[in-house]
């Protein structure tokens, strides 16, 4: 698809982008998604300039300049603008390498700030639906509804909840021990409601999935194995559907739910921090975006003034 688009520019433009990409792919070894992004974004911008009847040879920053703000126009996000520069400045240092421009074009353009993306997180309302979605007449839905709950209590990686194992947990405390990135240990309380289904889950459910088997993860699967994060996110996605969730989730968002509802109940940033696991509190702080953002939706609607 990319190929076919250098058909429509002009040939000398289009010797130059494959003369680009093919020093890229043997300085480099990019992919070829890699090297058909180069080429969406170098045929776009040559098209553009194609039309005052020059080419990628004569652009100036103006130019340039001119061509990024139309695609912010046409709906670029910063995100992808910024994708967009790094190819264009990508391209042009490789024409003054190689001696046929005296000046990069688009060494003084400023790439646009990215602003960190909210988490997507849910509802209180929206996480009881999904807690409650597995069928606890199953082994594997009593399993699945044990994992939901311990994951929306303690805020775990998903990583870390399909890779606990039996010795993690102290019952009588009521807590997960967890070696998070680094190596760093914390304990993460489990609370009463995750704890109760915990112990429950592992008088029967666990035994009768294992059968005779020994194994040491937690949450085994039939074949007496720990369960891969892809069929947890499988599994999470199934669930979303059964109980009619539209956001999008992503295998952090019982992760964002905890720590966002953790906050919007009045916890402390810092204890969030250590929960999380989280080495700098800057990291947890983007939650209280997400908290403050409730705040005001709460606001407006029962302010008198809101």
């Amino acid at each position: 698809m990319a190929r076919s688009r250098l058909s429509r520019i002009p040939l000398h433009d289009r010797e130059l982008i494959e003369r680009f990409c093919d020093s890229l792919w043997m300085e480099n070894g990019l992919s070829q998604n890699t090297l058909a992004s180069y080429i969406s974004d170098l045929s776009g911008l040559s098209e553009w300039i194609s039309d005052s009847h020059s080419g990628l040879l004569q652009a100036g920053r103006d130019v340039l300049l001119d061509y990024l703000s139309i695609r912010v126009k046409q709906g670029n996000s910063p995100r992808t603008t910024a994708r967009l520069l790094s190819t264009i400045r990508r391209f042009y240092r490789y024409l003054l390498r190689e001696k046929l421009i005296d000046t990069d074009p688009s060494a003084q353009i400023d790439s646009p700030r990215l602003g960190r993306p909210l988490p997507k997180t849910l509802t209180e309302k929206e996480v009881e639906s999904l807690l409650q979605a597995p069928d606890l007449d199953s082994l594997e839905g009593f399993r699945d509804r044990v994992m939901l709950e311990v994951l929306y209590a303690t805020g775990l990686r998903v990583s870390e909840l399909v890779g606990l194992t039996v010795e993690q947990v102290n019952p009588r405390q009521g807590v997960v021990r967890l070696s998070g990135k680094g190596n760093k240990e914390r304990l993460v309380p489990l609370g009463e409601e995750a704890l109760d289904w915990l112990i429950r889950y592992q008088q029967e459910p666990r035994k009768s999935l294992l059968k005779d088997r020994t194994c040491d993860a937690l949450f085994p699967t039939r074949r007496g194995a720990a369960m891969t994060r892809q069929a947890f996110w499988y599994l999470l996605k199934r669930y979303a559907r059964l109980a009619h969730i539209t956001t999008d989730l992503s295998p952090h968002t019982l992760r964002h739910a905890f720590a966002s509802h953790l906050l919007n109940h009045g916890a402390d940033l810092r204890v969030v921090q250590l929960l999380l696991g989280h080495s700098d509190l800057s990291t947890t702080q983007i939650y209280t975006h997400v908290a403050r953002e409730r705040l005001k939706d709460l606001h407006a609607q029962h302010h008198p003034r809101g």
